[in-house]
């Protein structure tokens, strides 16, 4: 008698939606089974990698994520252009860190011509993403949909406390918004239906469920959006069927571990302890249903290409 593999029937599925503009733009979404599972569904649309870049020179990177980005990381729109034409990068996520009140507090307007500058050098798609500092963000962040109008960047985060007047501009100047919640579920629900009620398009929502590494929460991180995605696939909440963008690589290269010297508390050689853990944690994400991973280092992103190749070989 042979073997037949029980199936789950999936009666929702995840929306699709274009990121970026032009021939360059990426779709993202579209499944209608658990992550992989393609014996009982579709995945029509791999997860996407967007590489990160600082809008000003970073201060405490550990030397291995430093490397790779050597005589451009003061430079966005530079440091753009290497990531996309050297290491392949399918979208490129801006961290405008130098916004924040606690640091550099630079304005909305000059932040805004970095953001232009930045879109003008490449033409994959743009994440820009704020501080989470509501006023600076609401400032900041409209502007910077105003300068850029039309070319349908993702806008992050936007939180329940400046949702209206970010969310107001994303649709006044064509953005898709990252709708940001702190891992909850019922929070991150209610964002979605404020955003709708707001009258951001369904189309122009993506979902930051709040992402955290390996050996910092990542199962919570984990449990959260699964629940989320199998609300979406199972339970025909269409509230929750919106992709999901996890903003790991700060998270991953932030931690005590990758800073520590090669051997100290015997942890081996420090290079290849960073990589792995961003490579890891972003695998962890892409399995728990991640369509959008921003990561760091290109060789940590090269061991997920190959990692989301061997489990999609036919």
């Amino acid at each position: 008698m042979a073997f037949e593999i029980p199936k789950t029937a999936y009666s929702g599925k995840i929306r699709e939606i274009k990121l970026g503009s032009g021939d360059k733009a990426v779709t993202v979404g579209g499944e209608t089974c658990y992550p992989f599972y393609l014996f009982e569904g579709e995945m029509p649309h791999l997860p996407r990698i967007a590489m990160e870049v600082w809008d000003m020179p970073p201060q405490e990177w550990a030397e291995a994520a430093l490397e790779p980005f050597k005589g451009v990381t003061d430079d966005p729109a530079s440091w753009a252009k290497k990531c996309v034409a050297d290491y392949g990068a399918e979208m490129i996520c801006l961290q405008l860190v130098s916004t924040d009140p606690n640091g550099l507090d630079r304005g909305a307007d000059e932040a805004a011509e970095v953001v232009k500058k930045v879109a003008d050098a490449v033409g994959v798609p743009l994440i820009v993403w704020g501080t989470a500092n509501h006023d600076k963000d609401t400032e900041v962040l409209r502007k910077v949909t105003e300068v850029c109008q039309g070319r349908n960047l993702i806008i992050g985060p936007v939180e329940e406390g400046d949702h209206k007047k970010i969310g107001a501009a994303a649709i006044g100047y064509q953005h898709t918004v990252a709708a940001s919640t702190p891992i909850d579920i019922n929070l991150a629900k209610q964002l979605n239906i404020l955003l709708g009620n707001l009258g951001v398009s369904d189309e122009l929502i993506v979902m930051d469920p709040t992402t955290s590494c390996i050996g910092y929460g990542i199962e919570y991180c984990y449990s959260v959006m699964e629940r989320t995605r199998m609300a979406g696939l199972t339970q025909q909440d269409e509230k929750l069927q919106f992709p999901l963008i996890c903003n790991i690589s700060k998270e991953a290269w932030k931690t005590k571990e990758v800073h520590l010297a090669d051997g100290e508390l015997n942890m081996g050689d420090a290079r290849k302890r960073g990589i792995l853990l961003e490579a890891m944690s972003a695998m962890v994400l892409i399995l728990a249903g991640g369509d959008v991973i921003v990561m760091r280092h290109p060789e940590a992103i090269k061991l997920v290409r190959e990692i989301v190749a061997e489990l999609t070989a036919s």
